[in-house]
C-alpha cells in the first residue's frame, strides 16, 4: 500500500471507533481481517497513525478547528509525522485509494500549525473536565507533563535475575537497540520509533522465549524494588493481574520465601501460569479467586503490594484511546474499588509488615488522597517514606519531581521517563 490507501484506511478505522465505540486494537484487528491484501508493514504505519492521532486528538482539533477522523489522520501525517503540506498533498494527488484533496480551509490550518485559540488543555492534549487535577499535581509544568503522556512508549524489558543477567541480555538485545534504563538497575529499553517506525517484536527473542527477561515498564520495576521483598518472606500481590510484579517480587526473593498471586478477576490472573513456568520461579502459590481464599494469610504477610485498580491515567502513552473515554463517574468507581481494596488487603498484614500502595495513574484522588483517607481510618498504620526508601535501594540515582509530604512518590514520562506511577509505602505497627 501507498501512504495515500494507509491515510484512507486509517481514517476508516478512526470512524469506526468513533461511530461504534469499538476499542481501538479490535477495530484495528478487524480492519485487517477485511483487507487481507495489506502486509504486516501496511498494518504497522495504519496503527500508527490511528494511535498517534489519538495521542494528540486535543491539540490536533484546535489546530484543524474540527474533531473528524480526517481532519486528525491528516494532520498527524502533516504534523506530528512532520512530513510536511507538500507531501500530503502529492499522496492524495498520486493514489487512487487516497482520501479527497485538500480543502482551501484544510490547506490554510495546515499551513499555520498554530491556534491562537488553544486553550492550555488542549496543548497537553488533556481531557478538558481533567485539567484542573493535572494543574493540581504538576502546577506550571502540567502541559509538560501532558505532552510526555501524549507521546509513544518505549518498550521496556526486565531483566530475569534468577536466569541471566543485564550486561549478557544487553548484548544479545543490542540489534534491536536494547539499553540500560536510567533507574532501574533491571531495566532494558528499546526507544519509541517516529513516524512510520517499526519496534522490534522482542516476544520473538530466545530470551523472551527462555525466560531471561519479560516486558515491564520501568516505573513497575522501580515499585518492585521499592517494596524490598527478601528471600524468605511472606508476600502477598493482592492485585496480581498478569504477574509483572508477582515475577519481580519472586526473582527479588530468589525463589525463597512464599509468595502469593490473588487477582479478584480470574481472567486478569490467567496468563500468570505460563510466564511462572517461562520465568523459572518456583516460590509462588495461585490463589483462583473462584476456588480459594485468603483467611489462612490473615495478619501473617511481611508484605502485601496492592497494584491497585485506576484509570491507568499514568499509561495513556500505552493506550491513548482511553484518555478520550475516561469518565468522571468511572473515576469515582475507581476510588470506591480502591478503598474496597486497601481496607481487604491491611488485614493480611503482620504487626512490623509493609502495605505497598501503588497505582498506574497521576490522579490524586487515587493517589495521595487514599492514602490520607486510610491512614485516618486506620491508627494501626503509619507512612513510610517512599522517598527515602529510594535514596536506599537507589543509591545515585535522580529522585523523582513529585514527592508528597509523606514521601509517596509519583513518577512520570516528563520527570523519570517512565509511564505514570504512584506509590506510597504504609508499615502495620499495632
Amino acid at each position: 500500500m501507498k501512504d495515500g490507501g494507509r491515510l484512507a484506511a486509517a481514517i476508516e478505522v478512526l470512524e469506526e471507533v468513533e461511530r461504534r465505540h469499538r476499542p481501538v486494537q479490535v477495530a484495528l484487528k478487524e480492519w485487517g481481517a477485511a483487507h487481507r491484501f495489506a502486509g504486516s508493514g501496511d498494518r504497522t504505519v495504519i496503527g500508527n497513525l490511528v494511535f498517534d492521532a489519538l495521542r494528540n486528538r486535543a491539540s490536533l482539533s484546535a489546530i484543524m478547528q474540527e474533531d473528524t477522523p480526517r481532519a486528525l489522520a491528516l494532520a498527524t501525517y502533516v504534523l506530528t509525522w512532520d512530513k510536511g503540506l507538500e507531501a500530503l498533498t502529492t499522496v492524495l494527488t498520486d493514489d487512487r485509494h487516497a482520501p479527497e484533496p485538500l480543502s482551501e480551509d484544510e490547506t490554510a490550518r495546515l499551513s499555520d500549525e498554530t491556534s491562537e485559540d488553544m486553550q492550555p488543555w488542549q496543548a497537553a492534549d488533556v481531557p478538558e473536565w481533567l485539567w484542573p487535577k493535572f494543574e493540581a499535581v504538576f502546577g506550571e509544568r502540567a502541559v509538560e507533563e501532558g505532552r510526555a503522556l501524549s507521546e509513544r512508549a518505549p518498550v521496556d524489558m526486565r531483566v530475569n535475575t534468577l536466569k541471566s543477567e543485564r550486561g549478557k541480555l544487553l548484548k544479545k538485545l543490542a540489534h534491536a537497540g536494547a539499553e540500560a534504563t536510567k533507574l532501574s538497575p533491571l531495566g532494558m529499553r528499546i526507544e519509541a520509533k517516529p513516524g512510520l517506525g517499526r519496534m522490534p517484536h522482542v516476544q520473538a527473542e530466545e530470551g523472551y522465549r527462555k525466560g531471561w527477561f519479560d516486558l515491564q515498564d520501568e516505573a513497575s520495576q522501580l515499585a518492585a524494588l521499592l517494596a524490598k521483598a527478601e528471600p524468605g518472606f511472606q508476600v502477598l500481590d493482592y492485585c496480581a493481574g498478569g504477574g509483572g510484579k508477582t515475577l519481580a517480587l519472586a526473582a527479588a526473593m530468589e525463589n525463597k520465601g512464599q509468595l502469593y498471586a490473588y487477582d479478584a478477576d480470574r481472567l486478569r490472573l490467567a496468563p500468570i501460569h505460563e510466564r511462572l513456568q517461562r520465568a523459572g520461579v518456583r516460590n509462588i502459590q495461585v490463589r483462583d479467586p473462584a476456588s480459594s481464599n485468603l483467611q489462612d494469610l490473615e495478619g501473617q504477610m511481611d508484605l502485601v503490594f496492592i497494584d491497585a485498580p485506576c484509570t491507568g491515567t499514568g499509561v495513556w502513552r500505552r493506550r491513548p484511546d482511553s484518555k478520550w473515554k475516561l469518565t468522571e463517574k468511572a473515576l469515582n468507581d475507581r476510588i470506591k474499588d480502591q478503598q474496597h481494596v486497601l481496607a481487604n488487603a491491611k488485614e493480611y498484614v503482620k504487626i512490623g509488615g509493609r502495605l505497598i500502595y501503588a497505582t498506574c495513574s497521576i490522579l490524586p484522588e487515587e493517589n495521595s488522597d487514599q492514602v490520607e483517607r486510610f491512614l485516618k481510618d486506620n491508627p494501626e498504620f503509619k507512612s513510610v517514606s517512599a522517598k527515602d526508601v529510594w535514596r536506599n535501594q537507589l543509591e545515585g540515582k535522580a529522585e523523582p519531581a513529585y514527592v508528597t509530604g509523606r514521601g509517596d512518590l509519583t513518577l512520570t514520562p516528563a520527570s523519570t521517563g517512565t509511564d505514570g506511577f504512584f506509590v506510597a509505602i504504609l508499615e502495620r505497627v499495632s
